[in-house]
């Protein structure tokens, strides 16, 4: 029986990583194929947002995701997220594998649907399914602008600077010994967090900080009739940089937490005499 309900948990936990992670890409993959594509076929073109659209967007399917999630799983809903918990918060390491796997998954799937849902637009906007439409599912360096001359390792600077960012802010908001947002607030801090991180880090790389959020999409497009899904707009292979890049930044940023917060911080042990009020005989 024990052993039964350990693989039930295991289950419920990366039924919960999927739909989380799809939850996340429906809303951010939407939002840049209507701001792209049907942006495109407006009179006139880009009616239907911006940068800013889509950030708020993003930040918004990471908080709706974190709510499907995280009582089954802890919502990470980024395998840079769950390598990170594993190396500084304790998250088995057994677990890590099939957490990513869920995580692809969830995002494969949602790609799919917003291919199929965006199937008219995307046609019209961009017949031949090229590098103009092909930053609806995945980055590039610059996202996909010639006249900003980043290259994959820029790109691969700016996921790591990122991810470092995302993630030692995520454990800030989610230490119990730090300053936890109360009345259950994190998720929705966690998503204001992805949208400053697009508004202040978009330009270089498309803020993937999140392999599955990129991977996934990226493998469901080329699929779909995206043949340059692998290459950026300079043609060389870039499908490694936002996978890579996130990957270590997830690991620097919980240790620059750890370093700088993590380790001065109280214990759940009783406090001190003086600094809380004594309790009555």
């Amino acid at each position: 029986m024990a052993k039964r309900l350990k693989v039930s948990g295991l289950v419920g936990e990366l039924s919960a990583e999927f739909a989380g992670t799809m939850i996340l890409i429906l809303f951010g993959c939407g939002v840049v194929a209507q701001v792209v594509a049907g942006g495109a076929l407006t009179d006139p073109a880009g009616g239907l947002g911006n940068h800013d659209s889509i950030a708020w967007a993003w930040g918004l399917g990471v908080t709706l995701g974190v709510y499907v999630a995280a009582r089954l799983s802890g919502a990470h809903l980024n395998p840079a997220v769950t390598v990170a918990l594993a190396t500084f918060k304790g998250f088995p390491w057994r677990r890590v594998a099939p957490y990513m796997a869920a995580q692809v998954a969830g995002a494969f799937v949602a790609a799919l649907i917003i291919r199929w849902n965006y199937s008219e637009a995307l046609a019209k906007a961009d017949p031949g399914h090229t590098i103009k439409t092909q930053g609806v599912f995945s980055t590039l360096p610059a996202n996909g602008n010639p006249n900003l001359p980043v290259t994959e390792w820029g790109a691969l600077r700016d996921q790591i600077i990122g991810t470092a960012i995302l993630l030692l802010l995520i454990l800030a908001v989610t230490d119990l010994l730090n300053t936890p947002p109360g009345a259950n607030l994190a998720p929705f801090i966690v998503g204001l967090i992805v949208v400053a991180i697009g508004m202040a880090m978009g330009t270089n790389a498309g803020y993937a900080i999140n392999p599955a959020r990129d991977f996934g999409p990226r493998l469901a497009s080329f699929l779909t009739g995206y043949g340059g899904a692998w290459r950026d707009q300079y043609g060389n292979f870039y499908f490694w940089v936002p996978i890579i890049g996130p990957f270590i930044g997830g690991v620097v940023g919980a240790a620059l937490y750890k370093f700088f917060i993590g380790r001065f911080l109280p214990t759940a042990e009783p406090e001190p005499a003086g600094r809380i009020p004594a309790p009555e005989s």
